[in-house]
């Protein structure tokens, strides 16, 4: 990955992931260091190995995904972006387009490289709301909570 300014290293960061797909994923050690630590609302994983295990799973069957950033915050070694992103998979929503709002932390090492990268979303946004028995669930437990509040 380029030593470039934060800014423009959150832009690459925005362009990769825009472009990763099944067929390159070999690439993430353009982006990540080997000892990288990745969490996500699921996952904790250390190492650019099971990165590359849990993208190829992740991206098996994914039809598209496709990142709009919402706002950019970065200093020299860390970043912050908000993002939209909108993905279509065959077992998720019946293939229809799903929109989820997140945001995405990295600190970089001294080479350039993402050595931490954790993603903030909503799993209900994601993945639950479109399910259709859980999706009711979670729909009725919410319109109790906002009665009770």
């Amino acid at each position: 990955m380029n030593k470039n300014n934060a800014t423009e290293r959150l832009q690459l960061f925005l362009d990769f992931y825009n472009s990763l797909s099944q067929n390159n994923l070999n690439s993430l050690s353009q982006l990540y260091a080997d000892n990288v630590e990745f969490v996500d609302p699921v996952h904790h994983i250390i190492g650019l190995e099971q990165l590359l295990q849990y993208f190829s799973h992740a991206y098996a069957r994914l039809s598209s995904c496709t990142f709009v950033a919402t706002a950019k915050i970065a200093d020299q070694d860390q970043g912050c972006l908000s993002w939209i992103m909108t993905f279509t998979h065959e077992a998720i929503g019946n293939g229809k387009a799903i929109s989820v709002h997140g945001c995405s932390i990295v600190h970089w090492n001294s080479e350039g490289k993402i050595a931490y990268h954790r993603d903030y979303y909503d799993l209900n946004e994601m993945i639950v709301g479109h399910i259709p028995l859980l999706g009711w669930v979670t729909n009725k437990i919410k319109q109790k909570m906002a009665k009770d509040t």
